[in-house]
């Protein structure tokens, strides 16, 4: 059974019923299956031994998730050898075509629409809509969580500074 849990986040203001174990700092991150752009799956051991940053967003067609999308797309020069994953639920085409308009080369954009496996395993499905909620998770090398944010409001911007602190450290 999927554990549900309200009263703790909102999309415009309005309750949202978020499905899957809720990630803490501390955790094993667990293992999940995505699509890549060329339609080819995508695990996290795919991502290597690198330090990850995986940003959780709802849409790629929303300005905030644009925002955070591009945003990690510019910080990825400062950073090196570190794996910046986006996942929503966007088609992977929608994604592809996302990416080639915006210029994104540095982030992997990743579809959950297929089985809400990384949603579902991290505790970012909206059940109400089928999209992720908005949030950031960080994994060390050995892909322990170092962080997590939760975006209490969907519709609100993450907090990037604290993010990318926590990245440095690990490098």
């Amino acid at each position: 059974m999927v554990e549900k849990r309200t009263g703790i986040v909102t999309m415009a203001g309005n309750a949202v019923t978020l499905l899957g174990r809720e990630i803490k700092v501390g955790d094993v991150a667990p293992d999940f299956t995505v699509i890549k752009n060329d339609m080819k799956f995508f695990s996290l051991k795919d991502a290597g031994d690198k330090v990850k940053i995986i940003s959780v967003v709802p849409s790629l067609d929303t300005g905030v998730c644009e925002f955070q999308t591009t945003h990690f797309n510019q910080e990825a020069a400062s950073l090196g050898d570190v794996a910046i994953l986006t996942i929503s639920v966007d088609l992977p085409f929608a994604q592809k075509r996302f990416c080639s308009a915006k210029g994104i080369d540095a982030v992997i954009t990743l579809s959950d629409h297929k089985d809400l496996s990384f949603g579902l395993n991290y505790g970012f499905v909206i059940e109400e809509l089928r999209l992720l909620s908005r949030g950031i998770v960080i994994l060390d090398k050995e892909n322990k969580v170092t962080y997590v944010e939760y975006l209490t409001e969907v519709t609100q911007h993450p907090d990037y500074d604290k993010a990318m602190e926590e990245v440095k450290k690990l490098l």
